[in-house]
């Protein structure tokens, strides 16, 4: 999963070409292309690694995130980690709902089946409007790389109010290519149509 070594500086010019080709209307010519240019081009986000033993000095999962949006021109408003808990996970997604300042939440851990894991069930108590095709995605592109073992992935996505909420498993290389093929070429345009 993930970019061969020494690849990043060419996956971050990569992204900034798309980036603006998708966000900034330059060049759009299809419906689809006209779509995305009233999208923002730059997205606030608050990266959330569920963790009950990472610290920020050992989540690479959250810090490959980091790298990647911030390549991108992304804001990283926040990042923080909490343990997989519901009752400790709920408030702080409340409170990214409420603020105007954060357009997308990406959460990176927890999406396994273990006992353990709950971010699928405390996420999908909060999405007010799902985005199946997301999780669909990550399985299809797991599969190809891993094999039917993709299946046990639970990411899952949607919104709450406005605000975009995508999960994702914690590996680095899981991080970068989710980010790679469906997050980063679609996030200026799901946070517009999440804010329509």
């Amino acid at each position: 999963m993930g970019l061969p070594a020494g690849d990043e500086d060419q996956f971050a010019e990569y992204w900034k070409q798309r980036i603006t080709l998708f966000c900034s209307g330059d060049t759009m010519a299809s419906p689809s292309e006209q779509h995305r240019s009233a999208a923002p081009t730059v997205v606030n986000c608050a990266v959330v690694t569920v963790s009950d033993t990472r610290t920020l000095e050992t989540d690479s999962g959250g810090a490959c995130l980091v790298e990647l949006l911030e390549q991108s021109g992304h804001v990283v408003a926040t990042r923080v980690i909490v343990p997989d808990d519901p009752e400790q996970m709920q408030p702080l997604l409340n409170e990214y709902r409420q603020q105007d300042s954060i357009d997308a939440v990406l959460m990176t851990g927890g999406t396994g089946i273990s006992s353990r894991d709950q971010t699928y069930e405390t996420v999908q108590q909060l999405i007010d409007r799902p985005l199946p095709g997301y999780g669909e995605l990550v399985r299809m592109l797991s599969y190809n790389d891993i094999g039917p073992a993709a299946m046990l992935s639970r990411a899952t996505g949607g919104l709450m109010d406005h605000t975009l909420l995508l999960t994702m498993p914690g590996s680095p290389a899981a991080v970068k290519l989710i980010m790679a093929k469906i997050i980063l070429p679609e996030l200026c345009h799901l946070v517009h149509e999440a804010q329509r």
